[in-house]
């Protein structure tokens, strides 16, 4: 017989992919969240969010049996209990994991010694240590692992099912139930001690974030210098196979790439010194449009109205947290500009051609799909090429003989 599962913070973008994907693998799936707005939406058959194909893979989970509920006592049943619950940094930039605690010791007495306790969310190393004592100390005995989440917000679905997953435990029994769990979701499963896996995942974050501050670098390099920076991007790449991994410039942010860098410069007490350099590039590239665009108007915004293109921390998605668009907006305030903004995932106060016909010039912050044929005669900024007009040129070479 199949164990009962309940996904705590389960209506969220982490835990209702999962908790749809274990359903439809035939799992009795409980989806616990205290957002009650987003357990009615689920409940409904809606997810909350963007999410490519959700909405219909949800209406057959619901159909097998999911559901969702903001009652604690609904997971007494329980065999599985899932923790997705966010681990952002606090104020000083230190793992704040005040939330997970929290939601694991209010869970607890639910845990029977025969549970198994599954961690989902990003962890600081030495957190599951941490749980597992604490676990102990309350006299469950029950079964532990750590298996963190590595797919991308919108794409959830579909990369629980395509990438391979991280499983860690302190011991085998703990492994064993974790692994019959994911292996009917997941195309292959990796084994990692649990520390082992909390690095991995901040390391991969970090890495990402690194490789976009170096290209936001360059960006800004070339571009104070008064060069076209996308003709040196596309001479970079052109035909040159060691450089097909170059990313492209943009605003890096979101809810983990920034937070999981700095969690892991936290643990090597903060001398993880490229990291800090990142977070310095990233977050400064929206200054450096705002000062762009200032230039633009002979360094005066003052009364300007200068339009937002894009809310969103990343294209294509609704998800606005952490996204540099409100720093770029509380700079371009800073300097007296009125600020219209838009954004065609989220609800808007204008249209887009309202709000480009009242703005002066533009930012575009996301490269929404909706944004890619746009004319804009107007100032703009445009830190990711959308609207470039200028090609390198390739002129022939010798002719190889055949």
């Amino acid at each position: 017989m199949r164990s009962k599962i309940v996904v705590i913070g389960g209506c969220g973008h982490v835990g209702l992919p999962l908790g749809v994907a274990f359903s439809l693998a035939g799992y009795d799936t409980l989806l616990m969240d205290s957002d009650r707005r987003a357990v009615g939406s689920v409940n409904e058959g809606h997810f909350p969010f963007l999410e490519r194909g959700g909405d219909e893979k949800l209406q057959a989970a619901l159909q097998q049996g999911l559901r969702a509920s903001s009652d604690p006592q609904d997971c007494g049943d329980r065999d599985v209990f899932v923790f997705v619950v966010g681990t952002p940094v606090d104020e000083h930039l230190n793992p704040k994991l005040s939330d997970v605690i929290g939601t694991i010791d209010a869970y607890e007495p639910y845990v029977r010694s025969d549970s198994l306790v599954v961690m989902r969310s990003t962890l600081f190393p030495g957190t599951m240590e941490h749980i597992r004592s604490r676990l102990q100390q309350s006299g469950k005995r029950a079964k532990l692992a750590f298996c963190p989440e590595r797919v991308s917000q919108g794409y959830a679905l579909e990369e629980i099912e395509t990438l391979p997953q991280v499983v860690s435990a302190f011991d085998d029994a703990s492994f064993d139930s974790a692994y019959e769990l994911f292996r009917d979701i997941a195309p292959s499963v990796i084994r990692l001690t649990p520390i082992e896996a909390e690095m991995t995942k901040l390391m991969a974050n970090s890495w990402r974030y690194l490789e976009f501050a170096i290209a936001n670098q360059f960006y800004m390099i070339a571009e104070s210098s008064g060069v076209d920076f996308y003709r040196v991007y596309d001479a970079i790449r052109y035909d040159y196979p060691r450089a097909q991994g170059y990313k492209s410039p943009g605003f890096a942010a979101g809810p983990c790439l920034f937070k999981d860098t700095m969690q892991l410069a936290s643990f090597f007490d903060n001398k993880f010194y490229l990291g800090h350099s990142a977070m310095l590039v990233n977050e400064g590239l929206a200054s450096f449009a705002v000062e762009k665009l200032r230039k633009l108007f002979d360094n005066s915004l003052w009364g300007k109205k200068v339009a937002i293109l894009g809310l969103a921390f990343k294209a294509n998605n609704d998800d606005i947290r952490e996204s540099l668009s409100f720093k770029v907006k509380k700079g371009l305030e800073f300097y007296g500009a009125e600020v219209l903004c838009h954004d065609p995932y989220r609800e808007n106060e204008r249209d887009l051609n309202e709000v480009l016909r009242m703005a002066d010039g533009a930012i575009l912050c996301t490269p929404h799909r909706e944004y890619q044929a746009l004319n804009i005669n107007k100032p703009l900024v445009d830190v990711w090429g959308n609207y470039r007009t200028t090609n390198i040129e390739i002129l022939p070479g010798f002719e190889r003989n055949s």
